[in-house]
């Protein structure tokens, strides 16, 4: 009898597709993003910081210094802009070019290494002589800055080891009370066979300090609790996809129930009704982004009133997309409950890649790039240039294509499968 209720339960398992993917395929799908989320940011699939440097001193020590940052593995370092395929190399960054693209978001952060520093490159102790170097940084990315800067003492350690001894030697002569002309003689000779790694290649990685380091926020140095914005975008988008989806889920109850019927023989066409439905559900998604902004500004000092028109953009375009994705799944679905269950296979995947659950900064650059094929990362994205970076509306024009572009195809597809409940 036991045997007879568990091969039963098994079957209606096997018929109720929305059950079945709920409960094998969704943890295998959200398993495989994650495992190649974090599983990528072991052994020789760290995901690179990439930075920006420019050389203002022009010395040896500087050169060694530049040489040995591009060659490290863990950076993605850059001395000039990228250019074209088969066209000339552009001109190096300078100080306030690097600094520009800092803001613009096309690096997290940029080393300036001022003049002077191949006189007084490195010291040991606090307080001591030397000529810091500036770490540019965009705050909207909080580990990049840490890793350049713990990195940046590893890369001096072993690209400038006859800097260091000579640091060092200066050290012991004071505290020893001088050296005789013979020991300091045979010290130099010394020190001049010391292998110079311009690869930076060894070592552990430690905050020693022995470079000075001049940090500032280039971006968000003025902005109190920005990162608010980011957190609204990327909970919002996720909700409103849910939102989408349940208000397209009203056809199949109406086509259940035989109102849609009535409705269609009432010379009311079908892309009449998926519009109207469609810009109902985009009214709605507006709404509730809206007020989830207006929270923000209202308990978390999010500057929204100063940053209305790329909002109402933002928020126009994302509405109107997520909208498009919710007609879609109701058109292709055939029952409310197999709705359901592929609306939350797809939305939770498209969250996970798109920045909704966890930064796409921080994901291995493959998962970045899987991550534009969902509505979350190009709102994310539209939003921060709105309220982090402070970016005209023209800016937004990359985001708004696709989003707007995404919905228009989608009403189009949706439209096309609608089309088996005009011939019911």
């Amino acid at each position: 009898m036991i045997a007879a209720i568990v091969l039963n339960g098994f079957r209606a398992l096997r018929r109720d597709r929305g059950a079945l993917i709920l409960s094998f395929i969704l943890p295998v799908a959200f398993f495989s993003i994650f495992a190649a989320i974090f599983g990528g940011m072991g052994g020789s699939g760290t995901p690179r910081v990439s930075v920006l440097v420019v050389d203002e001193d022009g010395s040896a020590v500087s050169e060694r210094l530049v040489g040995a940052l591009l060659q490290e593995p863990s950076l993605a370092a850059s001395t000039h802009p990228a250019g074209k395929k088969g066209a000339l190399v552009p001109p190096g960054y300078t100080a306030a070019g690097a600094e520009a693209a800092v803001k613009q978001g096309d690096a997290p952060a940029a080393l300036i290494i001022p003049k002077g520093f191949g006189a007084h490159p490195v010291a040991l102790g606090p307080g001591a002589d030397r000529t810091p170097i500036r770490l540019l940084h965009d705050s909207s990315d909080p580990v990049a800055p840490q890793m350049v800067a713990g990195i940046l003492q590893k890369v001096v350690m072993t690209a400038l080891p006859d800097a260091m001894a000579n640091v060092g030697m200066q050290y012991f002569e004071r505290a020893s009370g001088g050296l005789t002309a013979e020991q300091r003689k045979s010290i130099e000779s010394a020190m001049s066979r010391v292998p110079v790694n311009s690869a930076g290649q060894s070592g552990p990685q430690r905050d020693t300090g022995f470079v000075a380091l001049d940090v500032r926020d280039v971006v968000g140095e003025k902005k109190q609790n920005s990162m608010i914005a980011f957190y609204a975008a990327g909970i919002g988008v996720m909700f409103l996809l849910f939102t989408a989806s349940a208000a397209g889920g009203a056809l199949l109850d109406e086509a259940e129930s035989g109102a849609l019927d009535r409705i269609l023989s009432a010379r009311v066409s079908m892309t009449t009704l998926l519009a109207g439905k469609m810009a109902y559900s985009a009214l709605l998604a507006s709404a509730q982004l809206t007020l989830m902004f207006l929270w923000g500004a209202a308990v978390f000092h999010l500057e929204l009133f100063t940053h209305l028109p790329g909002f109402i953009v933002m928020t126009a375009a994302t509405s109107f997309a997520v909208a498009s994705f919710g007609m879609l799944l109701a058109s292709i679905s055939h029952t409310r409950a197999q709705q359901a269950a592929v609306s939350t296979l797809i939305i939770l995947t498209m969250s996970a890649l798109g920045g909704s659950m966890f930064p796409r900064f921080l994901m291995p650059e493959t998962m970045q790039k899987v991550g534009l094929l969902t509505f979350n990362a190009w709102a994310i994205d539209g939003y921060t240039k709105v309220f982090w970076r402070d970016e005209p509306v023209l800016h937004l024009a990359p985001q708004v294509a696709v989003l707007i572009g995404a919905g228009l195809v989608l009403f189009l597809i949706a439209r096309r499968f609608a089309r088996r409940w005009e011939y019911s």
